[in-house]
């Protein structure tokens, strides 16, 4: 058997990170996998977008942090992780979302969010070339930005071997042994594993996870694709995103990254559930005619591939954060909604704090600067409601 202070099962976007800032606090670390390599799930799916332009108070603080963290990563560890501060812009062509986008401006303020209204004019300067006609303005975001998924993965996998955590790979977990509320042992296909703590950070697997002690959370995986052009000289900086939905489809975003791509997705309609990571032939004309919309000079640009990913969704579209009263030893981690990987650095700072700290359950949400998130986002909420921009 396998004796560690903590456990976690995933090393995606939450696991990974919150492994390496666990092992630097001195925390004996282990991160157990079931794919071959870290960053094999959901985060090699995702398009690199990080931002805290969100309507969710505790989420803009969770990835105020993530963008404190990737933004000075060349600077603290030495590591290129293709961090820009593009921005995000979120465009109004209407007067209804004008005004949501104006009133939320509020909430987001107060949260900490560097955020403003700007005129159309200041739109069509970050990003020269966009639709004109209906044009209202937007709201912009100069901290958030986008860097590459598969390399600051790397880069934190890299950074928690040198603290000293461990890795397993290509190990399932098959069941825990439960003693007085508490889960004694963890059981794989190829090990035990023992430690004060387990941490749930299993992406889409977590529902399956946490059944295993007996406690159901409402996180069930959706499809989206994604796709990236041929690199081009840089003619835009920031992330756009049009959340007018249609008849088939949702919101939609695409930014150019620091290598030039032009990098998109989009929001099916209906909702695709499942598992199913094979790329559909309905994606490329559905996104690329509603970039084209507003976006004409992108016509010419050469797709060089597309893929599938999935999006670990909640009804509520807020992520599953605390401890299990079923387990009391079990931290939830999960249910993301395909926001992982701007979370999840955020996050894993934040948790490695409250766990350093040794505050569990109630505990947890009493006391401490971070009480806010396991009161927010705990999983024995209501789930009603939707977050604005999910």
């Amino acid at each position: 058997m396998k004796t560690f202070d903590v456990v976690i099962v995933g090393a995606g976007s939450v696991g990974v990170p919150l492994a390496y800032c666990l092992a630097r606090k001195g925390i004996r670390t282990a991160c157990v996998e079931s794919e071959a390599s870290w960053g094999r799930g959901q985060n090699r799916a995702a398009i690199g977008g990080v931002r805290a332009t969100h309507s969710d108070p505790g989420k803009i603080r969770i990835c105020n942090e993530s963008i404190a963290i990737m933004s000075r990563f060349r600077e603290e560890h030495g590591i290129d992780i293709e961090w820009r501060s593009g921005g995000y812009l979120f465009l109004a062509y209407d007067e209804a979302r004008e005004k949501a986008f104006r009133e939320l401006l509020v909430v987001q303020k107060a949260a900490g969010l560097g955020i403003d209204w700007i005129p159309a004019d200041r739109v069509l300067e970050l990003a020269p070339g966009l639709k004109r006609e209906g044009l209202r303005g937007g709201t912009f975001s100069p901290g958030d930005g986008y860097a590459s998924p598969l390399m600051t993965s790397t880069a934190f996998h890299k950074l928690a071997l040198e603290a000293g955590a461990e890795f397993s790979f290509g190990e399932t977990v098959t069941g825990f042994d439960m003693e007085g509320g508490r889960m004694t042992r963890m059981r794989t296909d190829r090990e035990t594993w023992s430690a004060g703590l387990f941490v749930n950070a299993a992406g889409a697997s977590a529902a399956e996870l946490s059944s295993l002690v007996g406690m159901e959370i409402p996180v069930h995986p959706d499809c989206h694709e994604g796709g990236v052009s041929e690199p081009v000289e840089r003619f835009m900086e920031p992330m756009l995103v049009d959340i007018i939905p249609d008849d088939e489809s949702g919101n939609y975003y695409f930014y150019q990254a620091n290598t030039g791509q032009v990098v998109f997705c989009i929001t099916p309609k209906p909702q695709v559930w499942g598992t199913d990571m094979d790329n559909s032939s309905g994606f490329l004309p559905l996104v690329v005619r509603r970039m084209l919309e507003i976006y004409p000079r992108l016509r010419n640009l050469r797709v060089r591939r597309t893929w599938r990913g999935m999006y670990p969704m909640t009804p509520d579209g807020l992520p599953v954060i605390g401890y299990c009263r079923e387990a009391e030893n079990m931290l939830l981690l999960a249910g993301m909604c395909g926001q992982g990987f701007m979370i999840g650095p955020g996050l894993g700072s934040i948790m490695a704090e409250v766990i350093a700290d040794g505050a569990t359950g109630a505990a947890a949400s009493a006391s401490g600067e971070y009480g806010f998130i396991f009161d927010e986002f705990t999983p024995y909420r209501k789930f009603e409601g939707m977050e604005m921009l999910k």
